[in-house]
């Protein structure tokens, strides 16, 4: 394993025309930006030609989940939007049911946090993915403050209900045309990340550690993508880890890969064609060995030949860049057989995932409730603007939410200007609010991912058009309120982050990894036994890919957390790497798979479970 060690983090300046900085935007930015329009369209219009455009805002619950899991591969991705519409009905059945029992604002506002804290907590420990816990805290708080009864509360519910059955078809419906869509992505940004850092690396260039951590986050993530689903692997998947693993290679001798080779593989995933095949392991093993059968170490059979070269009896000719190749594939085979046995393990159960997140919680709940409270104080007939504003700021680390606060505040202004332009446009009658709202959500999804203020500058004047639905309102107090709203919820929610803290977070990551070293060292050990028996085989490989898999999740956790040192995602990277080549090696102990240099016939099936 690597000795790399996580570079230090310590907050000395918070920055600010930094954290506006635009970025490149995302590949597929039009993907998750048509989904929304095509979720949130139909049952609108529907609405405003049924003259009931005031319920328009609980269709807009249920077509919002199509804003999720674009990242995750199909099968996944049915699951995880059921989860997020379940998890958005029940939040809006609380909120509905707060709302008709009482007027309370601050017991509201209470209600609220509490909500927006389990709703934090619960996305954090299953990994949702953006835009996480956001859109349901939004859904859930708006509907806290909207006049409801008992007796209106459960047909609401069954239009959102309605609304995110049609966001579920939405989010699915690629699925016929490109059922590996989401894994080939993630595998050609995988491509190009590590041939990006090969350039920079080769030439010297500055940006290398940029460059490195951003190809070890892109192939962290296609690892994720890879494993989303536990089912057997099909050929197109484990082709696709095959390519993965050749952009680990590139990152562990960046001097040795081939950037063009590495980006042309990369265009070849994209599209909807063959994926480029990089070797089969069973087939080409058998080549291999039998040409280091005609090397003998003491010199018989075989002559030096030139620096860097052999040669055979036979007069094959073995230089630096065939055995290393050669090399690659007994990598690559023994890196997909650890794969297969990670995925054969299961998740940890969602109890154990939430204990390490209380503290996220706390915070949550209490800079929310303070946003709140402010918000209340000062006269705001919508605190939940506040609250959602304090919600959504919380990430990795200090800086990176001032960054948040900073670009939440300039969005937020920003929008609300883009609103006093556009309301004049949207009053003119029902669909011309319908099309405006359209539009926002569309903006907001191609923008969000150049820069979340950017986004957030049509994710405001999306806001403030949805109080209109019910019934016009004057746009000068919409937005007084909203700017007032944005500046309590930043300051509070960034306080009460400083104030609770989680410094056990980063000390989890290191004990994950020892106990991954430990575990790996523990199964070599026994793999390498002659007198250990299947059993304490099988233990020791089940101890190892467990550890392996609640490493990834440890990681991830902390990706979340407050802490004072950058996460060390190369050494997790790198862990999890060396882990897969030990979980190989108890494999090819229980004679499933035969041990390099020998002549054993290969009797591993592809995606099977060691």
């Amino acid at each position: 394993m690597s000795s790399a060690t996580p570079t230090s983090a310590r907050v000395r300046r918070l920055p600010v025309v930094g954290a506006l900085r635009l970025g490149r935007p995302s590949d597929v930015w039009f993907k998750p930006a048509l989904s929304v329009v095509a979720a949130v369209a139909p049952p609108s219009l529907l609405l405003m030609t049924l003259g009931r455009l005031d319920l328009a805002p609980y269709t807009m619950a249920g077509s919002l989940c199509a804003l999720y899991a674009h990242n995750r591969p199909y099968a996944a991705r049915a699951k995880v939007l059921a989860w997020v519409i379940l998890g958005m009905l029940g939040g809006l059945a609380v909120a509905l049911v707060s709302a008709s029992l009482t007027r309370n604002a601050v017991v509201l506002v209470t209600v609220g946090a509490l909500l927006a804290a389990v709703q934090k907590a619960v996305c954090d420990a299953t990994r949702v993915g953006p835009p996480a816990h956001v859109i349901l805290t939004f859904v859930s708080s708006a509907a806290l403050f909207v006049p409801q009864t008992l007796g209106q509360a459960p047909g609401h519910l069954a239009l959102a209900a309605a609304a995110g059955v049609w966001a579920w078809l939405v989010g699915m419906a690629p699925a016929p045309l490109r059922p590996h869509g989401p894994e080939r992505r993630a595998t050609a940004q995988a491509l190009n990340a590590a041939a990006a850092y090969a350039e920079t690396a080769r030439g010297g260039e500055e940006g290398g550690a940029g460059a490195r951590s951003a190809a070890y986050a892109a192939v962290h993530a296609a690892w994720q993508t890879l494993l989303a689903v536990r089912n057997r692997p099909s050929t197109t998947r484990r082709a696709l880890e095959r390519l993965v693993i050749r952009a680990e290679v590139a990152l562990a001798a960046p001097a040795d890969a081939d950037p063009a080779r590495l980006r042309s593989w990369a265009r070849a995933v994209r599209g909807t064609g063959r994926i480029p095949r990089t070797g089969d392991p069973r087939r080409e093993e058998d080549g291999l060995r039998r040409e280091e059968d005609g090397l003998r170490p003491d010199g018989v059979g075989s002559r030096p030949d030139g620096a860097g070269q052999c040669r055979t009896d036979g007069g094959a000719r073995l230089d630096d860049d065939s055995l290393r190749r050669d090399g690659d594939l007994l990598h690559e085979r023994d890196e997909l057989v650890g794969v297969a046995a990670e995925r054969a393990v299961a998740p940890r159960p969602l109890r154990s995932r939430l204990g390490p997140l209380a503290l996220v919680a706390v915070r949550s709940a209490l800079g929310c409730a303070l946003a709140g409270y402010v918000s209340l104080a000062l006269g705001a007939e919508r605190p939940y603007w506040a609250l959602v504003t304090a919600a959504s700021l919380y990430q990795a680390n200090i800086t990176l939410t001032w960054s948040r606060a900073v670009q939440r505040v300039v969005g937020n202004l920003v929008g609300v200007l883009l609103f006093a332009a556009v309301a004049p446009v949207a009053q003119l009658g029902p669909l011309a609010l319908v099309l405006c709202i359209l539009a926002c959500n569309f903006g907001a999804e191609a923008l969000i991912g150049r820069n979340y203020w950017l986004g957030s500058v049509c994710v405001t004047p999306l806001a403030l058009l949805v109080t209109e639905l019910p019934g016009y309102q004057p746009t000068g107090e919409l937005v007084t309120g909203r700017v007032v709203d944005t500046l309590v919820g930043a300051l509070v929610g960034f306080v009460a982050a400083v104030a609770v803290t989680n410094r056990r977070a980063g000390r989890r990551v290191e004990r994950a990894l020892t106990t991954v070293d430990r575990a790996r060292e523990h199964a070599a050990r026994v793999a390498a036994d002659p007198s250990s028996s299947p059993a304490a085989l099988v233990a020791a490989r089940r101890g190892l890919a467990a550890a392996v898999v609640d490493l990834r999740a440890t990681a991830d956790a902390a990706a979340g957390e407050w802490w004072q040192r950058a996460l060390p995602l190369e050494r997790v990277v790198l862990a999890e790497q060396a882990a897969h080549r030990t979980l190989a090696a108890t494999v090819r102990r229980r004679g499933l798979l035969p041990d390099p240099g020998t002549t054993s016939t290969y009797t591993y099936t592809e995606g099977a479970s060691p």
